[in-house]
């Protein structure tokens, strides 16, 4: 039988009315005074303990959407931040995300056009946020505002404000506050209407009533506040209040332990989402970024050594590009899976792995003999890629740049070890990717050469540092030359000529690369106008055009101007682009390409063989030529796979009236084998290496 408050209450009344009398008014006003303050500290410690649940999520999330956005917000990348932004803002609760630049203009909100871009934060909480050097938590009436700066060697770069509403409670709050208040409204209810009794009550039952009273309900809404405090402190195990009363305090006591139980299992998931890898199942950024601080003070402490390695994986871009993200996705969860086992295979209990963003890995490894271990594990790694991931009936062949750095060796703070990993990283994909590289004090300085030569190339066109240089390209058939592939040169003031290699990827990067070869294919129109005829008719000029200057759909207009300025025939104009860009363009840059076609430009393939893509494509892309990549050439003399496939590119091409020409041909072994297989035209320093327009006038007998 369960016997609740009023009934209990009641039959205290009840020996009391027999016992005192008028003394009891004070009692039990006292009494009344004392439940309602009870009341209200319960209920604040509740609040407190929810609101502090919901300030720690909102930076949490602002913390977690910081990390992953230093880079993309670095290079401007919105497609990778709005991935980012998106997600976020997908979380319950979460009224908007913002991220913005050092000026508090808005970069992205979230939305999938952007609709607030470039609008300077007006809102009551964006002054705080801008001048904000850490990050902080503020609030109005509705919302929770998370704001983390984003720095960047010391500068600060933007910010991201995440807002979480205030409108939605936990629903566990709402119960319990609800219910306390609710039992407190009952209880006051009743005690009025009871005054009047006990006014003829005696002073001995009274004092004995509300001690029954103080023991029945006093003491279990303080065991109440003293949990809700617990919780405020981040501690949840509040099992202690478990009760087996069966009245309206037991209801009150086991509504709180759910919800302990239910606001720990939130704080795991936010853990779980905070420090976990969706993809791959390896801790993330943040959760790395922890374990090395605690790594680099336990060292420290016990002067123990630490290895930090760096993987990139080599032109992954390719494989999204090509075969879409979502096998992308799938190539770098197998990735993950497979340096997971070979670290397992050599772990010791001293090796720790992460997925650092994107197609970027980090390992840690600690204890001794840390640079020979790192060093073979590495190797170990490069060695597991050579076997072809398998996705969608296809293999695929991966390779990666390791960078790798040495605590205390080559710093001791956990920034300059990332810093200098990734800089030893860069160094391995300079020096011909898929290899390792140790960080070394010289490299920072190789690392502040290439910044300013990303900031001299942005003057270089403007100074006339530029020039165009012609490589002749010769008709196997005749030996004779038919036309000549445009190249770029730079001639720096300082540094001499640079590396077509080296400025051309700073341009790809910076955009440049569009004025670059605007600047190319205007001088290379006007060059080959003045080349004579010649018994195999007249030269052509080849130009080699880059993805950015494709997608950006002005190249038909672009080509009509200059040949029109320049009165070269369109037929006497080659446009080259790599097999891996034509085959990821869209429908409209192939439409664009079969526009130039109908205008008599040939449309070349260049590097073919080395994409992802199969010779089959070439039955549903509009081209007029393809060239032989140098690495099949220079190697088909030792390695039949290569000469191989060198001849069923040949015959493949010739089966589809497509003309082929052999490029970095350097011996006449090459020129015999490419003529046994019937390649067109041949390319290499053999046969001619670049010169300036004038030297190959000269070359032409003019």
């Amino acid at each position: 039988m369960r016997l609740g408050l009023r009934a209990k209450f009641w039959l205290i009344v009840l020996l009391a009315v027999l016992l005192c009398g008028g003394i009891g008014v004070v009692g039990l006003r006292q009494q009344i005074a004392g439940m309602e303050e009870i009341s209200r500290i319960g209920g604040d410690a509740i609040r407190e303990a929810s609101q502090l649940s919901e300030e720690r999520r909102a930076l949490a999330l602002a913390q977690l959407l910081a990390e992953a956005i230093v880079n993309p917000l670095y290079y401007f990348d919105l497609a990778q931040i709005g991935e980012a932004v998106r997600s976020a803002r997908r979380q319950p609760e979460v009224n908007y995300v913002l991220v913005y630049d050092g000026e508090g203009r808005i970069l992205h909100d979230a939305s999938p056009d952007i609709a607030r871009f470039g609008q300077r934060m007006g809102d009551g909480m964006a002054t705080a946020a801008m001048a904000a050097l850490e990050p902080v938590v503020q609030m109005d009436a509705q919302t929770i505002d998370a704001a983390v700066p984003i720095t960047l060697g010391g500068e600060r770069i933007g910010g991201v404000r995440v807002g979480i509403s205030r409108d939605a409670p936990s629903l566990f709050e709402r119960q319990v506050i609800g219910s306390i208040q609710d039992g407190m409204d009952r209880w006051r209810a009743r005690m009025r209407s009871l005054i009047g009794v006990l006014l003829l009550a005696l002073m001995l039952p009274i004092l004995l009533a509300a001690l029954l009273i103080s023991r029945g309900l006093v003491r279990p809404v303080r065991r109440l506040a003293h949990a809700a405090r617990q919780m405020e402190q981040g501690d949840y195990a509040v099992g202690f209040l478990a009760s087996s009363r069966r009245d309206e305090i037991g209801d009150l006591e086991d509504a709180f332990v759910r919800m302990g139980h239910s606001v720990d299992r939130h704080d795991r998931d936010i853990r779980r989402l905070a420090f976990g890898d969706a993809l791959t199942g390896l801790p993330n950024r943040v959760a790395f970024r922890e374990s090395l601080n605690a790594r680099v003070l336990a060292a420290e402490r016990d002067g123990h050594q630490l290895a930090l390695m760096f993987i990139d994986l080599d032109d992954f871009k390719r494989v999204n590009d090509t075969l879409g993200h979502d096998i992308g996705d799938d190539v770098l969860s197998q990735f993950g899976a497979r340096i997971l086992d070979v670290a397992r295979g050599m772990d010791d209990g001293h090796i720790e792995l992460a997925r650092f963003g994107g197609d970027e890995f980090v390992v840690l490894l600690h204890g001794t003999e840390v640079r020979e271990r790192s060093a073979r594990l590495a190797q170990a790694f490069l060695a597991q890629m050579r076997q072809p991931i398998t996705v969608g009936g296809q293999g695929i062949v991966l390779a990666a740049s390791i960078g790798i750095t040495l605590y205390p060796h080559d710093g001791a703070q956990p920034a300059t070890l990332l810093k200098n990993a990734d800089i030893a990283m860069y160094r391995a994909k300079l020096d011909g990717k898929n290899c390792l590289r140790f960080y070394t004090r010289d490299m920072d300085m190789a690392m502040e050469r290439e910044m300013q030569l990303e900031q001299d190339l942005h003057l270089a066109l403007d100074r006339g540092e530029l020039s165009v240089v012609y490589q002749p390209i010769h008709s196997l058939h005749s030996e004779r030359i038919i036309g000549a592939e445009a190249l770029v040169r730079w001639n720096h003031p300082q540094r001499g000529p640079i590396e077509p290699e080296l400025f051309i990827a700073v341009a790809e990067q910076t955009g440049q690369i569009e004025a670059i070869g605007r600047f190319v294919l205007k001088v290379a129109c006007e060059d080959a106008a003045k080349w004579p005829a010649t018994p195999n008719g007249s030269l052509f000029v080849s130009v080699n055009v880059s993805a950015r200057q494709l997608r950006q759909g002005v190249l038909p207009g672009v080509v009509a101007a200059e040949l029109e300025a320049s009165g070269l025939a369109a037929s006497r104009l080659h446009l080259e682009l790599t097999e891996t860009t034509m085959f990821s363009l869209d429908r409209g840059a192939i439409d664009a390409f079969a526009r130039l076609r109908e205008a008599g430009v040939k449309i070349w393939l260049d590097d073919f063989g080395t994409g992802f893509s199969g010779l089959s494509h070439l039955r549903r892309v509009p081209v007029d030529g393809v060239k032989i990549d140098r690495s099949f050439v220079s190697g088909m003399l030792d390695d039949t796979d290569d000469l191989a496939l060198t001849a069923a590119i040949i015959a493949m091409a010739h089966s589809l009236g497509i003309v082929v020409t052999a490029e970095g041909v350097e011996n006449q072994g090459q020129v015999d084998a490419l003529k046994a297989r019937g390649c067109d035209n041949l390319q290499g320093f053999l046969l001619g290496r670049p010169m300036g327009a004038e030297a190959l006038m000269r070359e032409l007998g003019v």
